[in-house]
């Protein structure tokens, strides 16, 4: 029986010694030794004697790789790190060669030669090795497990021949929804699957864009992945009528585009391109546009007045009518969805000349009539409307003595002026006399009336 350690390990001695060789045996060492009928310290004279069969050692750190969840011992410095190293990945191999070749197979294959199914990501593969853990297995087959991967049995799980080892590997991906964009780590091999893991699939069945396809594989390296969901956008262009489009786009803008709308150098998205857009949002477009118009104008005449000394002041008579002219006229004008808001003349061009109205004013001063009791009616014109002829306070009440239109008119005012602030304080007079003595007293002046004393 070997005088062995409870735990051997590898040693970084650059020699092979007997804590390597049971680090290598591992429990079984004993029966495998007897059976090729060989004791440690020959063993180990064989495998040195076979140095073709050995890789150089050299003096550089070699980092040992160890599967997701094992704890690796940090490497000895220089050289004896490399020796360790060396001695973990290629000994075990030497060892099994060695006692193959003195048995010629049996119990020695069997017992350390294993076959263990392998199946990564769904795929799997039969591996022969001579590993005792899950750990020491995917060592031999050369396969790393990274922090995001998982795996079962767990690394320092025993694995025997016949085993089975399940590894999913993760992979990286950049999701953008709508823009929102996240960093995510799955276990899936096909967007389809990553879509379940990340909680998204319900945007399959809600008319979601992909910028990949469903059944696309996930790459080992990871992928971006964008989703568009669909959505409801109502869309007011200038002065048309809204209308409701669906629509994939994240942004105005995009949904500008996607609709094939042109914008004006004057028009204007309201929210701007860069607003996002979100299902039930509405988009708001100010279309101001700017066109040159030509339109014909009437030309008014121009009214040029004669006086005449003969007709009395106040009188006119048109001596020749006048004829209005035509012109076109030019305009800048300015809309903002469907309204004009902004009218500017260019320049215009005369038609047809617009002959002058001639009109013959009177300038003869009418003859006043004669009246009587002047006084009485100052004092009367200075209570109705403080002493002021000409008086219009836009009552309806003219002059001194405040007569209203239709009195001025019916007693023959109209004889002396349109209106009663128009015409002369004797005018004035001669038509109140008329309307006093038609009356019998001063009750169209009522209240400066009693005030005077004077009889209504």
């Amino acid at each position: 029986m070997l005088d062995r350690p409870s735990d051997p390990e590898f040693s970084s001695d650059p020699r092979i010694t007997r804590d390597d060789i049971l680090a290598v045996l591992g429990p079984d060492a004993d029966a495998l030794m007897d059976e090729a009928n060989v004791d440690v310290d020959e063993l180990i004279r064989l495998i040195n004697a076979e140095t073709t069969m050995l890789p150089a050692i050299v003096d550089t750190p070699v980092e040992p790789t160890a599967a997701a969840g094992t704890s690796v011992d940090e490497p000895d410095g220089g050289l004896a790190g490399a020796v360790k190293t060396w001695k973990k990945r290629f000994l075990k191999g030497s060892v099994l060669a060695m006692l193959i070749t003195l048995t010629g197979g049996g119990a020695a294959a069997l017992a350390m030669n294993k076959s263990v199914t392998l199946d990564i990501d769904g795929s799997e593969q039969t591996v022969r090795s001579f590993g005792d853990t899950v750990g020491e297995v995917l060592d031999d087959a050369d396969i790393d497990v990274g922090k995001h991967d998982a795996l079962s049995p767990s690394p320092q799980a025993e694995v025997g021949d016949g085993g089975v080892i399940t590894l999913e590997r993760g992979r990286h991906m950049t999701v953008s929804v709508d823009g929102e964009q996240r960093q995510v780590w799955v276990r899936a091999t096909t967007v389809d699957e990553a879509l379940g893991q990340l909680g998204l699939e319900d945007l399959k069945n809600e008319g979601a864009k992909f910028s990949a396809p469903l059944d696309s594989d996930v790459p080992l390296k990871g992928m971006a992945l964008e989703v568009k969901t669909q959505k409801s956008v109502t869309v007011y262009d200038g002065g048309e009528k809204p209308r409701e489009v669906t629509t994939h786009a994240v942004t105005a803008g995009e949904l500008i585009d996607e609709l094939d709308m042109k914008l004006g150098p004057q028009d204007r998205l309201e929210s701007g391109p860069k607003a996002s857009l979100k299902d039930g949002a509405e988009v708001y477009i100010s279309r101001t546009g700017v066109s040159v118009v030509k339109q014909k104008e009437t030309i008014e005449p121009e009214v040029r007045t004669i006086e005449d000394p003969e007709m009395e002041q106040g009188k006119e008579v048109v001596e020749k009518p006048g004829k209005a002219g035509e012109e076109l006229v030019s305009y800048r004008v300015t809309k903002e969805n469907g309204e004009e808001i902004a009218r500017e003349e260019i320049n215009s061009k005369v038609l047809k000349e617009a002959k002058d109205k001639v009109v013959r004013v009177g300038t003869k001063e009418p003859p006043q009539p004669q009246i009587t009791g002047g006084a009485v009616w100052d004092r009367l014109a200075n209570c109705e409307a403080t002493g002021d002829w000409s008086i219009n306070t836009g009552n309806g009440y003219y002059g001194g003595l405040q007569f209203d239109k239709q009195t001025w008119d019916a007693y023959g005012g109209d004889q002396y002026a349109a209106y009663p602030h128009e015409a002369s304080r004797e005018q004035q007079i001669a038509i109140a006399t008329q309307v006093r003595d038609d009356r019998g007293g001063y009750s169209a002046w009522p209240h400066c009336a009693a005030q005077l004393g004077l009889p209504t």
